[in-house]
């Protein structure tokens, strides 16, 4: 009698395998652009935050911190907040890839931060501040999601 050996072949483990890696490598690339989204939603979270933070300066100042450089300006900006009793303000969730930016002449201020989804996005930034309007030396094109008070 004959033993008939049970199992799966060297063949078959392979194509499980490969198949196995297929839809994985599938999921995660579909995957990416939820986690694009989603650091893009934070990104216009944490620039509503640091709005209110600014709120709460102004109150206890009557301005806002001062800063005309964009470039260092939120660098600037954090110090500002921050020795004022606000706390620590976000930084980017892709950093340092992508930059808030900030600039203000103490009566009014800009807030900008670089998108990454532009297609998703396109709404959000044909409704947002841009270069045309007064922005205070902080480039507001698009892909650059801007906000200002």
């Amino acid at each position: 009698m004959q033993k008939k050996n049970k199992g799966f072949t060297l063949i078959e483990m392979l194509v499980v395998v490969a198949v196995i890696g297929l839809l994985a490598s599938l999921i995660l690339v579909g995957l990416s652009d939820f986690r694009t989204r989603g650091r893009d939603t934070r990104r216009i979270a944490d620039i509503k935050e640091v709005q209110n933070g600014l709120e709460v300066y102004y109150m206890k100042n009557g301005t806002y911190p001062i800063i005309q450089d964009s470039a260092t300006g939120w660098n600037e900006l954090e110090k500002a907040l921050t020795t004022a009793g606000i706390n620590q303000i976000p930084n980017d969730p892709n950093a340092p890839t992508k930059t808030y930016y900030y600039s203000s002449d103490g009566q009014h201020y800009v807030i900008g931060v670089e998108l990454e989804d532009l297609d998703s996005n396109k709404a959000l930034l044909d409704k947002d501040v841009d270069n045309g309007d007064e922005t205070y030396g902080v480039d507001c094109d698009d892909p650059i999601y801007c906000i200002k008070m």
